[in-house]
């Protein structure tokens, strides 16, 4: 079976339900960049797909940047004298800033009030904030809560957290292809309690990885779950002289809502990747958009970095920042739908089919065009599509002089890489093309 047979086999609304429920089943931990959260996380992957984990120890200097230390937490509560927990990490694990240090004292409400953070546009919305490189405490809360602590009250407070030695976590399932040749797809793993961003990202990418595994495919496909930022940073340090091997690559995230699909760009801006999702985009519809590159967003950058320029772009529906659920409770399991990681899944399988079946043929009657109905192939293209077929044989037969790739030729002609696939296969079969060896 071929990639081009999966994706019309596989049943994606029953897809769309199980990466639903892997995003259900994550959703309660508690995740950072480093701790027992990932590795949680990560063994729960690894019942789905094949994974190596590794543990790299904290003070490791990993280019500009040094491995933090490790940062767990068990509880924590801001609590009045009455003996009322009005915030608890129990309830919500985003009430916590992520990486704060332990503490355990009384204070009022003006001392507290310096490391409360809250959303008063939207008062029922808890925050999502992280100090992972200075050391600090936070709580974050629901504005209304803020709104009922009381000025003339003091308030016991507690972070049972840990900060020390340790180590960050990651991990990677690769599965070899016909070729050593790479196509690298990343998701970060250390936001707690979100799941557009990016609980989201992690179950596509566990679901790629499920169903690339069924069949034989040319590339090898490595997926990373690495936490963002450090951990991008931590993989290309320790595995620079292998990165050679990634000939195409792509960032996951935000693939849940219900938003229009978003491809953003890598540095070159023009790679086969690049013009792999900006094609099959243009063939789904209005409404979805390719953007440059620019150095901000997700891991793109670190792969995308002057010193490494590797051609890895971000596939997401809406970008970050640009719903006001971001970085808020807010982002939950009503916010994303199985129907809407079910389409990111077939989606995404289009690019990677792109990517396996893009060749450049030789036209073996390159004089005139050949004479199509003699050999029958007026007739082997009937059906609903026949005008789009016979078109996409001209095309074909036109511009396979050894230059032009398939995926070129459907960029020419306008025609979806599908169809000029299919007619490419059948002019092969009838002697009028062959493969152009490398």
């Amino acid at each position: 079976m071929t990639l081009t047979d999966l994706r019309h086999s596989l049943d994606f609304s029953q897809l769309g339900k199980d990466m639903y429920q892997l995003v259900a089943e994550l959703y309660p931990i508690c995740r950072s960049i480093t701790g027992d959260g990932v590795r949680e996380t990560l063994t729960r992957l690894h019942k789905h797909i094949p994974l190596t984990t590794h543990e790299v120890p904290s003070g490791t200097q990993v280019f500009d940047w040094t491995v933090p230390k490790e940062w767990n937490i068990r509880d924590a509560y801001i609590r009045d004298s009455r003996g009322v927990k009005i915030v608890e990490f129990k309830e919500s694990n985003l009430h916590v800033m992520s990486y704060s240090v332990p503490v355990d004292c009384r204070m009022t409400l003006r001392q507290l009030r310096p490391h409360l953070f809250t959303l008063p546009d939207h008062q029922d919305w808890i925050p999502y904030r992280t100090s992972y490189y200075e050391e600090r405490w936070g709580f974050c809360l629901r504005h209304s809560q803020l709104l009922r602590l009381r000025d003339d009250e003091e308030y016991d407070v507690l972070i049972d957290s840990t900060l020390q030695d340790g180590y960050l976590t990651y991990a990677e399932s690769f599965l070899p292809g016909d070729s050593p040749d790479e196509i690298l797809i990343s998701a970060h793993v250390c936001h707690p309690s979100l799941c557009n961003d990016n609980l989201s990202g992690v179950s596509l990418a566990t679901f790629m990885a499920k169903s690339l595994a069924t069949i034989p495919h040319r590339f090898s496909y490595r997926f990373l779950f690495i936490p963002g930022t450090i951990g991008a940073i931590t993989w290309l340090s320790r595995n620079e002289s292998q990165v050679s091997r990634i000939r195409h690559g792509i960032v996951l995230t935000c693939v849940g809502d219900s938003g229009a699909y978003t491809y953003k760009k890598s540095r070159r801006g023009a790679v086969e990747i690049d013009r792999a999702f900006t094609h099959v985009l243009k063939h789904l519809g209005s409404g979805n958009r390719v953007l440059d590159f620019v150095p901000y967003g997700y891991d793109e950058r670190q792969f995308c970095s002057p010193g490494f320029n590797l051609p890895v772009g971000c596939f997401m529906r809406t970008p970050h920042g640009q719903f006001p659920e971001y970085h808020t409770s807010a982002d939950n399991l009503e916010f994303i739908h199985p129907r809407n990681l079910s389409e990111s899944l077939r989606t995404s399988l289009s690019v990677f089919d792109i990517l396996e079946n893009n060749r450049a043929y030789l036209n073996q009657n390159p004089k005139c065009e050949p004479q199509l109905g003699k050999r029958g192939l007026y007739r082997a293209i009937g059906g609903s599509n026949t005008d789009t077929d016979i078109l996409a044989m001209l095309w074909v037969l036109n511009l396979s002089d050894g230059e032009h790739a398939l995926l070129d030729i459907a960029e020419s002609s306008g025609i979806p890489f599908d169809a000029v696939t299919r007619v490419a296969a059948l002019l092969e079969e009838h002697g009028l093309l062959s493969e152009k060896s490398k």
